[in-house]
């Protein structure tokens, strides 16, 4: 099975989309995918809570299906997201200082892409 962890860093919300796009393509097509959201993608996790915004349906399907792996907890705290990723439910990563570690997706198999 193909292990893939999609890091999204770009706060940007169509570029945020994009990362749910193909988180959901990827497992419809049998891979093993993590989403990992980090930098100002983290403020992504405060605004699609709200189910009106653009790409909402999209953040809750990619959450209901259990891909999303983590929120930086470094970069939820600076963005104030932390509360809203613990209010939906959502693990925080930290192992780096504070942030996730792309090594550690990579010693375990894990192809890594950074949107």
């Amino acid at each position: 099975m193909t292990k893939v962890a999609l890091f999204a860093f770009n706060g940007e919300a169509t570029c945020f989309a994009h990362v749910l796009l193909n988180a959901l393509d990827m497992q419809d097509k049998g891979f093993d995918v993590r989403v990992i959201i980090e930098a100002e993608a983290t403020k992504q996790v405060s605004l699609l809570r709200n189910e009106t915004k653009p790409y909402a349906d999209l953040y809750r399907q990619v959450k209901d299906a259990g891909l999303i792996e983590c929120v930086c907890k470094a970069c939820a705290t600076k963005f104030g997201a932390l509360n809203a990723a613990i209010q939906q439910g959502l693990a925080s990563c930290g192992e780096m200082s504070g942030h996730p570690s792309i090594g550690r997706y990579m010693q375990d198999g894990f192809q890594v892409f950074v949107f």
